[in-house]
């Protein structure tokens, strides 16, 4: 997206949003305009941007997949220029009091989520309100209580009992909420706690900056004299050894202090390739901690909680009966055939209700299944890619460390492409997604290990490899038949 000169700011700022409204109402109709605009979103000219004040980030996720090129249209029409463009959640229109730090950027187009790097210190003590998650309204279940139950004692004990505290699990689980949730936690507690709340890519990011700079003692000073140090995505530090010897340091300064480490990650440190041997043996010194994903329980409160939520901010204000609450019925069919993760159970809930509101239909069991048919399709497997590289490990004897590692003997290298060529024929992962999750291998590597499983397969080529009880030998096409029969028993 454009963003605009220090002359398009003085534009920007003389600019009227009635008429920019008034124009996006001409380009999308009076009715929709109506429901999801005229009482849900506020449109403010400053500092050079567009910035559109929703309720809740759902519906900013919503406005701008669905209506972005008609705002920008709007925009340009009125102002013959391109500002900058965010969405925010506007405390106003969700009903409740919300602070954000001086330090959280509005979040840009095509980015709806909160700011990567929010800090709070002890003359800030509210400003946790700038991350949005807490602890009240993350559903438990049997999936996620242990984690649940570790962030509870982080957060009640003055002294940590564990530290660090290492939350690791597949994406949509539950892991950043959970960590935003403690940081919210112990502000509540504790409001003198200093925090930092960061992406490990932003800590990435503010350590080149602050090499290029000159400004690396100030960079340390921030990101050390903390009494909590929130990391999310540390994954992220895999393959940079220059940062990962940069937060050894940090780690190691602030553990030394008595101070607490929360890190958050896809995978177990172990299983993280890449990662230096001190900092996977640092992360393990505590307590590591796995959040499956939600059974069928966990996920029918989920799609409740979420749709009381929605209703409670639903758009345009509409009071109608038919929007008071979307049927049990509904909740247990959602909750049924969506099972991989949190975001897909809300995006089809999310789904649902608009569609139903743009229709002027009530919710049902039937608009369900009609509605939702593709997303259901589309969202899960009918093989996990954790089934099949445990198959995988227990026929070549290794372990799924092995296959996320760097390793290149033949017994790791033949699991790993036999898992690879699996995963992409029993589940909906692109080769870029099964080489991310593969220990980060680029998706060039997983079309060349799907490539020779395939010219193994058309020769049925007998394959040798090193077992723990000694040589092995087996044809291509019973290996993959006996791990298709493992997986999917």
């Amino acid at each position: 997206m454009q963003v605009i000169t220090d002359e398009g700011a003085r534009a920007v700022a003389g600019c009227d949003t009635t008429a920019i409204t008034d124009a996006l109402a001409k380009r999308i109709g009076a009715e929709k305009f109506k429901i999801w605009f005229q009482n849900s979103a506020r449109f403010t000219l400053a500092e050079g941007y567009l910035r559109i004040g929703v309720a809740n980030p759902f519906l900013a996720t919503w406005l701008e997949s669905h209506f972005i090129k008609d705002i920008r249209a709007a925009v340009e029409s009125v102002m013959g220029s391109l500002p900058e463009i965010s969405f925010t959640i506007d405390s106003e229109l969700s009903g409740e009091r919300r602070r954000t730090p001086a330090n959280a950027r509005p979040t840009s187009a095509g980015k709806a989520k909160e700011s990567p790097a929010i800090s709070i210190d002890s003359e800030s003590s509210d400003a946790a309100d700038g991350l949005r998650l807490s602890l009240d309204t993350f559903i438990v279940g049997p999936s996620n209580e242990l984690a649940v139950n570790a962030a509870r004692a982080l957060i009640r004990e003055q002294q940590s009992p564990f530290n660090p505290l290492f939350i690791h699990g597949g994406c949509g689980v539950g892991k950043t909420h959970l960590l935003q949730g403690i940081c919210n936690g112990v502000t509540k507690v504790r409001p003198q706690t200093r925090w930092l709340y960061l992406s490990a890519e932003e800590f990435a990011n503010q350590f080149v900056l602050a090499l290029k700079t000159k400004k690396l003692e100030a960079f340390r000073r921030r990101m050390r004299q903390t009494d909590l140090l929130a990391i999310d995505d540390v994954h992220f530090l895999a393959s940079k050894p220059s940062t990962q010897e940069e937060f050894l340091h940090t780690f190691n300064t602030i553990s030394l202090a008595g101070k607490q480490v929360v890190l958050v990650s896809d995978a177990h440190p172990k299983m993280i390739a890449q990662l230096s041997e001190k900092l996977v043996n640092r992360f393990v010194s505590g307590m590591v901690v796995k959040i499956e994903a939600p059974d069928f329980h966990t996920r029918c409160e989920i799609c409740r909680q979420f749709a009381r939520r929605m209703m409670k901010v639903s758009p345009g204000g509409i009071e109608s009966k038919r929007m008071a609450e979307v049927p049990e019925t509904v909740i247990k069919f959602v909750a049924e055939r969506v099972r991989t993760n949190v975001r897909e159970l809300e995006g089809a809930l999310l789904k649902l209700i608009a569609y139903a509101t743009l229709q002027d239909e009530t919710l049902s069991l039937g608009m369900a299944e009609t509605v939702l048919a593709e997303h259901i399709d589309r969202c899960d497997p009918i093989v996990h890619v954790s089934d099949i590289e445990a198959a995988a490990g227990a026929y070549f004897g290794v372990t799924p460390a092995n296959l996320h590692s760097a390793r290149k003997g033949r017994t790791v290298s033949l699991a790993r492409h036999f898992s690879m060529y699996l995963t992409r024929k029993h589940t909906n992962m692109s080769s870029s997604e099964v080489g991310r999750y593969m220990g980060g291998k680029n998706h060039a590597t997983v079309l060349v290990a799907c490539k020779k499983i395939d010219e193994m397969l058309q020769q049925d080529a007998e394959i040798h490899w090193e077992g723990p009880n000694g040589n092995k030998i087996a044809k291509a096409r019973a290996i993959v038949a006996q791990l298709e029969e493992s997986i999917t028993r």
